[in-house]
């Protein structure tokens, strides 16, 4: 059999690592070793009562004929109520576009922006499947070496010493992954001040933006509307497996967005968006309130637990689910580090080197989103593992 060729963007994009363990971790489950998985962004919570019912309605009335590409216009005008109610925007309903999850929305954005060969700068570390966004498109992710220093994020100064000519613009994760860490609002001003003056664009995405630690968050709406804001259904809602996102677009700009998105989607999960309508009821935002702080207690646990037994954390986080723990001190490279923690301690977490190359042999992602219980057991085997590797 004579298979045609592939792509060569295909070449470019490299395996999602992460995944990659879960299947490793799932194996070592088969074969009866009690992983605790630290690994994958996955809340351990799932959609909340009022969600399921909501799915069940629309199943029942038979609602799952199309819709518009742009979503249904109830949960448009849903998410733009929303960023009233948390941030005090006024967002007219007409710049939201729901899509299918973050990775869609960002998928458009690419689509919309990106021609062949223009340079999209980004944070090293950053999450990898952005830099495959903007290769799917051919174009090219110019990644910025970020550190501790710089909370791992981009700076109007970073921007400004790496824009290249054939850079068209930035993507920015805040809170991030896989670091936790959020990026000042008068830096991000800053750097959305800066690549307008160039006449770039600017796409931040905030999937993230719910599970803010120690501050009140504020989107980046609030500082401008001529940027594209991603989020998504996933993590603050806990709805991975519904694939149900959004964006926000500068007005008058939806129609180019709407477009992409009836010729390559059609439109996102029907079933998904009628029962999403319900993550903004009273019972459901209780719900995700109380998770949130479940979240916190979880961070506020294992920041100081991974430093007792010898992991530093440069930069404490104060988003997400994750913090990004330098193992320098135990080895130089954090797969192999990452790999023997999975055989011998059953415990899965992600090498640095699945984020970026800046530095990624000496740091480790670990998820706190599993149980405080679990997070226990973790820290007690990872104890014992390390104690065992510098004692050999």
């Amino acid at each position: 059999m004579s298979l045609p060729a592939f792509a060569r963007r295909c070449d470019h994009i490299d395996p999602f690592l992460v995944m990659e363990l879960v299947k490793k971790a799932a194996a070592l489950e088969e074969d009866g070793h009690p992983i605790i998985h630290l690994s994958i962004g996955e809340p351990d919570f799932t959609a909340p009562e009022p969600v399921l019912r909501a799915l069940k309605r629309a199943t029942d009335a038979g609602r799952t004929q199309y819709s518009d590409a742009a979503g249904i216009s109830a949960l448009r005008r849903a998410i733009a109520a929303d960023y009233h109610r948390h941030f005090g925007l006024d967002i007219d309903p007409s710049r939201v576009l729901i899509t299918a999850g973050a990775s869609g929305a960002l998928t458009l954005a690419c689509a919309a922006l990106v021609n062949p060969g223009d340079g999209v700068l980004m944070s090293d570390p950053g999450y990898p499947c952005n830099r495959h966004f903007v290769a799917a498109f051919d174009g090219q992710a110019q990644t910025v070496p970020t550190g501790p220093a710089e909370r791992f994020q981009l700076s109007a100064e970073l921007v400004a010493a790496h824009w290249r000519a054939n850079t068209r613009g930035v993507l920015i994760s805040t809170p991030s992954n896989p670091t936790g860490t959020s990026m000042r609002t008068d830096a991000l001003a800053s750097i959305i001040a800066d690549v307008r003056a160039r006449a770039g664009f600017t796409i931040v995405d905030e999937i993230y933006i719910g599970l803010s630690y120690g501050h009140a968050p504020e989107s980046a709406l609030a500082l401008a509307d001529d940027i594209i804001v991603a989020n998504s259904f996933s993590k603050y809602f806990h709805m991975t497996g519904w694939r149900l996102g959004w964006l926000v677009v500068p007005p008058g700009t939806l129609p180019v967005f709407e477009k992409l998105a009836q010729n390559l989607y059609i439109c996102p999960s029907v079933l998904a968006q009628q029962a999403a309508l319900a993550c903004f009821e009273p019972d459901s935002q209780a719900v995700f309130a109380q998770r949130r702080q479940a979240f916190e207690e979880r961070r506020n646990y294992l920041v100081p637990a991974l430093r007792e037994i010898g992991f530093e954390i440069p930069v404490e986080p104060d988003g997400a689910f994750y913090v990004y723990a330098d193992i320098s001190r135990f080895s130089d490279d954090s797969a192999r580090f990452a790999s023997e923690v999975l055989e011998q301690a059953h415990v899965s977490i992600v090498p640095g080197s699945d984020f970026g190359s800046n530095e990624s042999g000496r740091y480790v992602r670990i998820s706190y989103a599993n149980s405080l219980e679990n997070l226990r057991t973790a820290v007690q085997r990872l104890g014992e593992f390390v104690a065992r590797r510098q004692a050999a």
